[in-house]
């Protein structure tokens, strides 16, 4: 049995997740209060519009402004499926770090995202990840993220995903495996099926599901507006078949759609997967969280992301020893 524990005191609920036991607080009231910093004028047509001018991923300028992968990886310098292509960040900040697209279409709403979009940009995430794998056995995580307009920490407008297969589980992923198998160990259960089967039973943040993915909303979130996606027996990325990338494409176009009536303008997602070659289905489960971000104003790049809230890793563009010197000419100059 999988139990909720709280804590109330006054408006607050103090939540603690269920396999972690990591601490949220919820005040619903705070959702009222006044936020001067966001006035929605809506007014995102022209920073759009300026951008799509000069976007390296728009279907005139990808092939030119991107690069490709070695051969070892692809053959053909870049993985394309659909409208969704793979190819190497110029920017890493992993070993093995791919951004993809999702559309030709520079700009989509949360509401545009379709079914097949998404299976065709899961495709060939996969293929990339299994490609990678094949050439190095050490490097065996996947994580698979979005980064919906600036807000989310998305620098580029255009609808995209980032890939990464780490030799190393991220933080956040280290804890769920080991408190799953401790969990296992300790009741001989898998705690994934037991907590959708309690999700279920209770009815108040069960969203959707069948015997391939199941869909809540978190007890204790660790991001405005959670949703849950947990893929039933499947611990890896690498183990999604057609069935379940179809299924949970669906499900997340449905929750994009909610989200735009919920007047949601920029969000993360990101899997918590375990290793490509994960034989541990029976006490771990991959899952996927989807966050609300603040809704755009104007046009700027959040410095958190998904790695940041979602799997406990701070990206950082600046080098502490190049800081401390820039920090000692000004030092040094007002101190003489």
């Amino acid at each position: 049995m999988v139990e909720f524990p709280k804590l109330v005191r006054g408006q607050i609920e103090y939540r603690f997740d269920p396999l972690t036991n990591a601490q949220v607080r919820i005040n619903p009231a705070r959702a009222r209060r006044i936020k001067q910093a966001e006035a929605r004028d809506n007014k995102l047509d022209r920073p759009i519009e300026a951008s799509r001018r000069t976007c390296p991923f728009c279907p005139e300028r990808v092939e030119k402004e991107t690069p490709c992968f070695p051969r070892e990886i692809c053959d053909e310098g870049r993985i394309r499926v659909g409208e969704s292509l793979i190819f190497p960040n110029l920017n890493p900040f992993g070993e093995y770090h791919a951004v993809g697209t999702l559309s030709n279409r520079h700009f989509l709403k949360p509401d545009e995202f379709s079914t097949q979009m998404i299976r065709d940009n899961l495709l060939a995430v996969k293929r990339y990840v299994l490609s990678v794998y094949a050439q190095n056995k050490k490097a065996r995580y996947p994580v698979y993220m979005w980064n919906y307009m600036p807000p989310s920490a998305g620098s580029i407008i255009h609808p995209h995903v980032q890939i990464l297969v780490e030799r190393e589980p991220t933080p956040h992923l280290s804890k769920l495996i080991e408190e799953s198998s401790r969990y296992y160990a300790k009741s001989g259960q898998n705690y994934w099926r037991n907590l959708i089967e309690e999700e279920r039973k209770l009815g108040e943040r069960f969203v959707a599901g069948d015997d391939l993915l199941s869909v809540t909303t978190s007890f204790a979130p660790r991001g405005f507006n959670e949703v849950c996606f947990i893929f039933n027996d499947t611990g890896s990325l690498a183990q999604l078949d057609e069935r379940r990338m179809e299924r949970f494409s669906m499900y997340l176009s449905r929750a994009l759609r909610a989200y735009k009536e919920l007047g949601v303008g920029s969000f993360n997602l990101a899997t918590l997967s375990g290793p490509v070659d994960h034989k541990e289905n029976q006490f771990y489960w991959m899952s996927m969280k989807l966050i609300s971000r603040p809704y755009p104003r104007g046009i700027y790049t959040n410095d958190s992301g998904p790695m940041e809230r979602m799997q406990d890793v701070w990206v950082i563009d600046t080098l502490p020893e190049e800081l401390a010197r820039r920090m000692k000419l000004i030092f040094q100059a007002e101190s003489s």
